[in-house]
């Protein structure tokens, strides 16, 4: 759904934002309201305010809702099989259990970190989460302690990769905008990526899970009702379960990253066959395949698909809210609410990189996609970048990660993250907004720092 041409002024459309994020917290928090709900009601309020015409609004709701329902809904209930199965065979104790033993008790919450590090290289946000929640459970279980201790970290590493570091879309997408060396990205990126992760994320969560006891949810089998019995399997096993996600979506991340480079030629029949085996989708359906022959040897296949089954029920909430929140997101971006916001940053005159943040702030704030804030900001930014002299390679770079910086912070209810974090760690949405949202703007802030550090001294 193209954006709205609309008559409203700049002001009325950014007021009309506030007043629905506002009404989003009076509803949920002081009324009680369920937040499919509310996301549902704000959004079309928000439709019909900002002038939409009526026959487009509906539309519009459901272009939002389908769209991130498209994108999260197979990844979430792929992962959640996944993670039932390494539950209920004891293949995450087993993992957990290798992990603490190589890093010790009192740093699992690093350890778990320094592993989402790694896996968040070639696997996005979402299907990184779902793959490493049982892991984490199992580890929180077994310490104790609020959850946030052990899942933050984790969430936080994912979110820096996918927001600074190629094959990502956002910082690919937007390094190819700007006329980055996209392998020169990946090396500056992965470098401040680091750092980030460690300061914006590991410490601020040890901060969050000191003053926040959050309890770790019976979510994907946290209880023994249901496990199986019999020998867990090898080490082995479950680390070839949780890698192959990560070598087939690299065939498409990768490809990609190729083929913008120039270094492959991307309509070649082979890559996009890898292409197509690298899709998120299609790389969990085939990891879960395999997981369930892997980890169902010798246990009745009936048996096995009850515990499959039962990975969905608990999910189906978590989903619906999760696609509300992209209505929400594209109502927003449909009525012109983030242009609006965008331009009105862009006419402050304000130094390119202090400017390439703020910019992509205010797209983030105003429709939630970190993805979309990254590109649109690159779009918005290309012509005064072509325009200026003296920007080296590494110029650009800093911009990029400035840019990822600026469409990290402020996860708040209209991005999709925010709502899979928080229903999936059980908390409520005030929490989720003095934990997540405080955790997301560290490592935008932070990013953007050592940007800004970057650009004055290299």
């Amino acid at each position: 759904m193209e954006n709205v041409e609309t008559v409203h002024s700049t002001l009325f459309l950014l007021g009309t934002a506030a007043a629905a994020v506002a009404l989003l917290l009076v509803l949920i928090m002081r009324f009680k309201v369920h937040a499919f709900i509310s996301l549902v009601l704000v959004s079309l309020l928000t439709a019909l305010v900002t002038g939409i015409p009526l026959a487009d609004v509906v539309p519009t709701l459901l272009t939002g809702f389908g769209n991130t329902l498209a994108t999260v809904a197979l990844l979430v209930g792929f992962g959640a099989m996944i993670g039932r199965l390494l539950e209920v065979t004891g293949g995450a104790q087993v993992l957990a259990d290798r992990l603490i033993n190589k890093f010790g008790e009192h740093r699992a919450p690093f350890a778990l970190g320094v592993a989402s590090l790694l896996f968040g290289f070639p696997i996005f946000f979402d299907a990184g989460l779902m793959v490493m929640l049982p892991i984490i459970f199992s580890v929180a279980l077994r310490f104790g302690g609020s959850v946030i201790l052990y899942a933050f970290p984790a969430a936080g590493a994912f979110a820096v990769m996918h927001a600074l570091v190629p094959p990502h879309p956002g910082p690919v997408a937007s390094g190819d905008l700007l006329g980055a060396d996209i392998g020169l990205l990946l090396i500056v990126g992965t470098i401040v990526a680091i750092p980030t992760w460690y300061i914006g994320s590991y410490l601020v969560s040890l901060f969050l899970g000191r003053r926040f006891n959050v309890p770790v949810p019976e979510l994907l089998g946290a209880s023994d009702e249901h496990r199986l019995t019999g020998e867990p399997p090898a080490f082995g096993t479950v680390l070839l379960i949780l890698l192959l996600p990560l070598i087939l979506i690299f065939f498409n991340t990768g490809l990609n990253t190729l083929a913008t480079a120039g270094v492959v030629n991307g309509d070649a029949g082979w890559v996009s066959l890898l292409r197509m085996l690298g899709q998120t989708p299609v790389a969990l359906l085939i990891t879960l395949l395999i997981a369930l022959y892997l980890l169902g040897r010798g246990n009745d296949p009936a048996r096995m698909e009850k515990i499959v089954d039962g990975a969905l029920g608990p999910i189906c909430a978590i989903v619906l809210v999760t696609g509300a929140g992209g209505m929400f997101g594209g109502v927003l971006r449909a009525s012109g609410i983030g242009e609006a916001l965008a331009g009105s940053m862009q006419s402050l005159g304000l130094p390119l990189i202090v400017a390439a943040f703020v910019i992509a702030t205010a797209l983030r704030v105003a429709q939630g996609s970190a993805t979309v804030a990254l590109t649109t900001t690159a779009s918005l930014i290309a012509p005064t970048v072509a325009a200026t002299q003296g920007l080296s390679e590494l110029d650009l770079c800093f911009l990029v990660i400035a840019i990822a910086g600026g469409a990290t912070v402020l996860s708040h209810f209209n991005d999709s993250g925010f709502w899979l974090v928080g229903r999936f760690l059980k908390m409520d949405e005030t929490t989720t907004l003095r934990t997540w949202t405080v955790m997301e703007t560290t490592i935008g802030l932070t990013a953007f720092a050592f940007a800004l550090l970057g650009w004055w001294l290299l």
